[in-house]
């Protein structure tokens, strides 16, 4: 079920990293996360897999025009990859809430399932990031992000995804930056990708918080 894991361009570095990493891009400069999430997702459009763009600090229609403007593939235009199917945008509580609370267990549905529809629609792979800012808006459920963000660690060894979870460090405060840290196992620094010296087993971080 697995499926290979190929190592990918990420875009951003030229280092590839095997299908099912799991990333966390902890930022403060606006500047920085775009230039490193648009050269993520054009490296995803450009070389044929699937990726899922959850927005909350951007509106979806603010995310096409931003992307819209890179001319990432003159050959086939944003609007044309989104009927395809091959890029999907969509706001963050859509995917994460679609019911108007959280439930980690059903997100991480989400993703095994998108992930397998990926691969049956052709596509090599599939990738995703989500502007995390929607766990701050006092969604019923939203205090058990870091319990999703662990299982989706488990969720990555069968369902290999790529995903960079992007977190705002001026809206977040330290004690959910240091959880963000403990639950993915790869970090975003200065445009490259490192181990996390911080992170904590999935079983081991579920055990911490009774969730195990």
């Amino acid at each position: 079920m697995g499926g290979e894991r190929l190592k990918g361009n990420l875009g951003f570095t030229s280092e590839g990293f095997p299908a099912g990493t799991h990333m966390c891009l902890i930022y403060s400069n606006e500047d920085e996360r775009r230039e490193i999430i648009s050269q993520f997702l054009a490296s995803v459009l450009t070389g044929g897999e699937r990726v899922g763009y959850f927005a909350d600090e951007m509106s979806p229609d603010e995310v096409r025009n931003w992307l819209g403007g890179l001319n990432i593939n003159p050959d086939m235009e944003l609007e044309d990859r989104e009927k395809q199917g091959q890029f999907i945008c969509t706001k963050a509580l859509d995917i994460y809430c679609p019911q108007g609370e959280f439930e980690p267990d059903d997100m991480i549905h989400t993703l095994k399932t998108s992930y397998q529809a990926s691969r049956d629609d052709g596509y090599p792979g599939l990738r995703v990031s989500g502007e995390m800012s929607w766990a701050l808006k006092g969604v019923p459920g939203s205090d058990r992000l870091m319990e999703y963000e662990a299982k989706v660690n488990q969720a990555f060894m069968t369902h290999p995804v790529i995903a960079i979870c992007q977190y705002d460090a001026r809206k977040f405060d330290g004690s959910m930056i240091l959880d963000v840290l403990r639950v993915h196992p790869m970090m975003v620094v200065q445009g490259r990708v490192v181990h996390n010296p911080y992170y904590i087993e999935p079983e081991l971080f579920l055990a911490s918080i009774g969730r195990g």
